[in-house]
């Protein structure tokens, strides 16, 4: 009997690890004091990294992608980041490229122009082909949707070609939505059911975290009860000085708030904004133990 008892307990205790286990993304290219690409994977402490952003495209603009200092696009200089994203992915790192972004300049005004967008970056980014690839052979796992500006038309068109693509090879499709539920920009894009992950940004919004953590709770629930993707994230800056508002200290998301939102319908872990702001506080690694 003692026997059986312990085995239940050992399985009941898988289980709870097995659903309850999270994971942490986090953005990076928007401050060269950030490190590599390829040395923000060998943490260990991240299984997505965004890279961060193709900020202009659309209304019949050429795409422009702008990695801060990292290396100039325009130059083709960022091909040698190919060796840093297969680095990654050799260690099982998902590498994405985010669309968008708060001082973007981007729209999509028509049908035809989504679909074109979405035939570029698959050609540029993804598993086609393109004489003028930023990363040169490199392949992404998939495109991220930062849209905070602009218009929320034709988002959803785009997310279908781009899952079109997938009968070739796996295109991840995720989103960084602003907390407030429904999102005004990628709310419709989300309706699709076409996204694998969402990490909302629980910060500079009202939705954000005040000392009361049943709150955040309420907001995460409407959002991956509302929603159909499977995972989703709570998105925070890793530092103070990473956004107006929103921080939340490490020893208070481990003790307040991950206890709640793990227990959340397709709980997935913690986004963070950004590696730069991660290296100033070792966010990251103070809560990776407990995501």
């Amino acid at each position: 009997m003692a026997t059986k008892m312990f085995v239940l307990l050992l399985i009941l205790a898988v289980l709870s690890s097995h659903c309850y286990s999270g994971s942490i993304s986090i953005y990076w290219g928007q401050n060269q004091q950030e490190g590599t690409l390829a040395d923000t994977c060998k943490t260990g402490r991240f299984e997505y990294v965004i890279i961060s952003f193709l900020c202009v495209f659309g209304n019949n603009q050429t795409p422009q992608l702008d990695l801060d200092e990292h290396c100039d696009p325009s130059t083709k200089g960022c091909v040698g980041l190919a060796d840093d994203i297969r680095s990654c992915q050799s260690r099982g790192v998902k590498v994405l490229l985010s669309i968008g972004g708060g001082d973007g300049v981007y729209i999509l005004v028509s049908s035809e122009e989504a679909k074109g967008f979405a035939d570029y970056l698959w050609n540029n980014y993804l598993g086609g082909n393109s004489t003028d690839r930023p990363f040169g052979d490199a392949v992404l796992d998939g495109i991220d949707f930062d849209i905070e500006d602009g218009s929320p038309s034709h988002y959803d068109e785009l997310a279908g070609h781009l899952k079109n693509y997938t009968s070739e090879k796996k295109v991840y499709l995720t989103a960084a939505p602003q907390c407030p539920f429904p999102d005004v920009y990628v709310g419709q894009a989300l309706e699709t059911g076409l996204f694998d992950y969402v990490w909302m940004q629980f910060y500079n919004n009202d939705c954000e975290y005040k000392g009361n953590a049943s709150d955040v709770k309420a907001t995460f629930d409407e959002w991956s009860n509302g929603v159909p993707a499977t995972k989703f994230f709570l998105g925070l800056p890793a530092a103070p000085s990473g956004a107006n508002s929103g921080f939340i200290p490490q020893n208070v998301l481990i003790s307040q708030i991950l206890p709640l939102i793990k227990k959340a319908n397709k709980y997935g872990g913690v986004m963070l904004w950004s590696k730069y702001y991660d290296d100033l506080t070792g966010y990251s690694s103070s809560i990776k133990s407990h995501v």
